[in-house]
């Protein structure tokens, strides 16, 4: 099965449309600078919180480089949950110099 991603530059507009963006990173990561916007789920707690990954549309997945959300997004594809994986991930995101938000999420 072939799993849909998206570049930072092709998420970035989504974002501020308000898609659903959730990080799969542990929390000291997360924590350490994350993409605006995301909400925190660590990769070996998605099976307890696959309603993290619902809403009106699909769920972006980002993690340091792609690898760990590529997974994610495989597990979610399973479960008919639309998970689209962001290529390159964080790292992506801050080469392209785009700011990152340190500590807990605001929601």
């Amino acid at each position: 099965m072939a799993i849909a991603e998206v570049t930072v530059d092709e998420l970035e507009p989504k974002l501020l449309s308000g898609a659903l963006l959730i990080d799969v990173r542990e929390i000291g990561e997360y924590q350490s600078g994350h993409l605006p916007g995301a909400v925190h789920v660590a990769l070996g707690s998605v099976p307890d919180s696959i309603d993290s990954f619902r809403g009106d549309g699909p769920a972006y997945v980002v993690c340091r480089s792609g690898a760990r959300s590529m997974r994610a997004c495989e597990f979610l594809a399973d479960h008919d949950i639309e998970a689209i994986n962001v290529a390159g991930g964080t790292l992506a995101w801050i080469e392209t110099g785009r700011s990152t938000v340190l500590g807990d999420s605001p929601s």
